[in-house]
């Protein structure tokens, strides 16, 4: 057990996933878990605490977030020759708190700064874990606790800790309280949250977050410069207006030069499936010259977006994270065909004769963009001469 306990720690440690070691030891993911972060086993006859193992094998290498020893060396050069804080921060590209800060923490007994000795002095800081603030403070734990049995959450806690008691602490220090094996303090989380969870749900950070298509995607910003103008028909945008409780969807497609709109009818289970299938069934019933581009946000039901661009043969971009404004013309049909399909409704009563009849009242609707023209008689015409 102890080797697969080694094992884990160094897969972990090399940027594989939980699942994904867990399946290369043949150990249940459950377990892996647990060796991972610890927790609570509730059983029949009790509850026992299971300490995290992967500490005792892993060792985190050095974060780019602190001070390393040879910039430890750096400042105390600098502060040997006379530079100021700002100086030596400028050089080093780190904030002049970091510096100010580490010249204060960090010196030695005689008052000197001496970089291996303030690293040293570091490392000694730094294991963990260290006693909670709430299991060495009496006063401020019966507090805490007192806030909880009223069903207060842990922002608003310390919020008013801070009013009210002139106490800072952070909302995270709550969590962890609720969350230790150890049980810091004597309430359940399921209990006392709102949330009702009895474990984390594990978060990553920015840079540590998995791609949500499989994948790679083509970015916006490599979509070529002729698609702005306008001038050159078959460049298409899409999204997805969905009805009430996300239960239910309709694919809208609007080509950017004509405005001419196509609704997709999603019915089946999966609706990236559905988007997929409907996609490639009105693409390839276009010529190709009808087909040139297609933009869409980042939403997961594109995950199918590298067949229906090999499928029909066109490139499909996407716009980047929050910004819909960069598919303007499918943003400005969308809010049109709010007036057929209001919000908070179910979506799965519309037939496919239902979203025809839509489309074709939008499209023969004129444009004052089009010189008062419809986008179906534009549209029908260069379709009639297209190859």
């Amino acid at each position: 057990m102890v080797d697969k306990q080694r094992a884990f720690a160094k897969l972990l440690q090399q940027g594989v996933s939980i699942s994904e070691a867990c399946r290369r030891l043949g150990i249940d993911r459950k377990t892996g878990h647990w060796w991972k972060n610890g927790g609570v086993i509730v059983t029949e006859t009790g509850s026992r605490v299971v300490e995290p193992v992967v500490g005792r094998y892993q060792r985190a290498p050095d974060s780019g977030r602190y001070l390393s020893e040879a910039e430890r060396v750096l400042i105390a050069d600098g502060t040997r020759l006379g530079k100021s804080a700002r100086a030596i921060a400028a050089e080093l590209g780190r904030a002049v708190s970091t510096v100010a800060r580490e010249l204060t923490r960090n010196r030695a007994s005689d008052g000197a700064y001496h970089p291996y000795t303030a690293q040293a002095l570091m490392r000694a800081r730094r294991p963990r874990p260290k006693r909670r603030r709430l299991e060495t403070d009496d006063r401020l734990r019966l507090l805490v606790l007192a806030y909880l049995d009223k069903r207060w959450s842990p922002e608003q806690i310390v919020h008013d800790l801070a009013a009210q008691h002139g106490e800072r602490i952070a909302v995270e220090t709550i969590y962890q309280a609720l969350y230790s094996p150890s049980k810091v303090i004597a309430r359940d989380a399921g209990a006392v949250l709102r949330t009702g969870r009895l474990h984390r749900r594990p978060r990553r950070r920015g840079d540590q977050r998995r791609p949500r298509f499989v994948v790679p995607i083509t970015p916006i910003d490599q979509r070529p410069a002729t698609v702005l103008n306008r001038i050159e028909p078959g460049h298409w945008e899409g999204d997805c207006i969905v009805g009430a409780f996300n239960r239910s969807a309709i694919g809208t497609l609007v080509e950017r030069t004509f405005r001419y709109t196509i609704l997709l009818h999603l019915d089946g289970d999966s609706r990236a499936g559905a988007i997929r299938d409907q996609l490639i069934a009105t693409f390839s019933a276009l010529p190709p010259s009808m087909r040139k581009s297609l933009t869409w946000d980042q939403g997961s039901e594109m995950s199918h977006h590298h067949t229906v661009a090999q499928a029909v043969g066109m490139p499909v971009f996407f716009c980047d994270p929050g910004k819909p404004w960069q598919r303007p013309t499918n943003e400005n049909t969308n809010g049109l065909l709010r007036d057929y399909f209001p919000k908070g409704t179910n979506l799965r009563v519309h037939s496919v004769e239902g979203l025809q009849r839509v489309s074709n009242e939008l499209n023969r609707r004129p444009r004052k963009t089009l010189g008062w023209h419809t986008p179906h008689d534009l549209f029908a015409n260069l379709q009639a001469t297209a190859v």
